[in-house]
């Protein structure tokens, strides 16, 4: 299959990645074939190493890899430990060993919307398993606070970047910034999402069209750059898209999300058709009913649990206890919960891309058909 990228502007994260991808080496592991290096600015400017001469602008794909592999191939063997290149610096080059608690060791991991609950809680477990992560949300006050919580739990292994996904500039810029932290990315979490509670005959439109900007246009242009950057690396990738019960049991007045996160979902579908023979995975995972991660308050619920409390008489505890109830095993469903699911598909653990984890409690409706 044909890449994807034609004439180029080659900057730091086009090319990080594919140094990055290039520096890769075979794990042995059908599931998992590479095993990656994580690319960090070296605060020596004048570490040895390959050195590789500037690129200029307006090449193919093929045109810059071939250039860059050159330029590493010079001098480059399994002890390379800094790579120099021109108008980017000096970079320094580690492959950490990966232990049975740490198996996302080496990988980065870029997660929108990652300052609510669900985000929180899917930063925390990547970061447990030995991943970098790359927070992005457009709050951007709420991403810093974040990300001060995340640094006292993994130090050096977190980043924050303000990313808007509806604006195509901004998620682009925000995949760049993550290569210029680490190198490029190798699992993305498309998390960012909102919903509005209203019947369909009193529906403004403008309030629809917003949700369709986040939840169906953030989806595409992440996912979009994502598949882009992991072409580049050249060694695969995990994207898991964050979706909803709602694909699978829409609720009433719920019109304007369910229809939108049904949008959403069906684009990582056609994803992972697309992604597969690059061999990026694109998978699902469907909770229903996340109010919070520790202290930090869904911003979804925050929306909809006003209008879902009044029309069932019931208070905030009382909204949770009715959910915890409605599903088959009386579950309260967790953050925790739905990062399991997402670590379940980033680590590998089988072949499967586009599949669907429900994470509901067990929903008979909500079953994925």
């Amino acid at each position: 299959m044909k890449k994807p990228d034609k004439r180029l502007t080659a900057g730091p994260g086009l090319i990080l990645p594919i140094v990055r991808g290039l520096l890769a080496v075979p794990s042995g592991n059908e599931d998992d074939p590479w095993l990656r290096v994580v690319l960090t600015r070296s605060a020596s400017p004048s570490h040895g190493g390959p050195r590789i001469p500037g690129l200029q602008d307006g090449g193919s794909f093929e045109e810059l890899r071939a250039s860059i592999k050159a330029g590493l191939d010079t001098h480059l063997s399994g002890r390379t430990r800094h790579i120099a290149i021109e108008g980017l610096g000096s970079l320094q080059v580690d492959r950490l060993p990966i232990r049975s608690n740490s198996p996302l060791e080496n990988k980065v991991a870029l997660v929108t919307g990652a300052a609510g609950a669900i985000g929180a809680g899917i930063c925390k477990l990547l970061l447990k398993k030995g991943c970098r992560v790359v927070a992005t949300d457009v709050v951007a006050d709420k991403l810093m606070d974040l990300v001060t919580e995340l640094l006292v739990l993994a130090p050096g292994r977190v980043t924050g970047i303000p990313m808007d996904v509806t604006d195509k500039t901004s998620v682009e810029d925000g995949f760049a910034q993550a290569a210029c932290a680490w190198g490029g990315v190798d699992i993305v979490v498309v998390n960012a999402g909102i919903a509005m509670v209203a019947p369909l005959m009193d529906m403004d439109l403008a309030a629809f069209k917003h949700l369709e900007q986040v939840n169906v246009d953030g989806t595409l242009l992440t996912l979009a750059a994502a598949g882009r950057c992991m072409v580049r690396q050249g060694t695969g990738g995990d994207i898991v898209l964050v979706s909803t019960k709602n694909v699978f049991a829409p609720g009433a007045q719920f019109g304007a999300y369910s229809s939108t996160k049904a949008a959403s979902h069906q684009l990582a579908r056609i994803a992972s058709l697309e992604f597969a023979p690059f061999g990026i995975r694109v998978n699902m995972v469907a909770p229903d009913a996340v109010f919070s991660e520790g202290d930090r308050k869904s911003g979804l619920w925050a929306e909809v649990g006003p209008s879902r409390m009044k029309a069932r008489g019931l208070d905030a505890k009382g909204l949770e206890e009715y959910y915890r109830s409605r599903n088959l095993l009386k579950a309260r469903v967790t953050a925790t919960h739905v990062a399991n699911a997402v670590l379940f598909f980033v680590t590998r653990q089988t072949p499967t891309t586009g599949a669907t984890i429900p994470v509901d409690g067990g929903l008979p409706d909500a079953t994925p058909r």
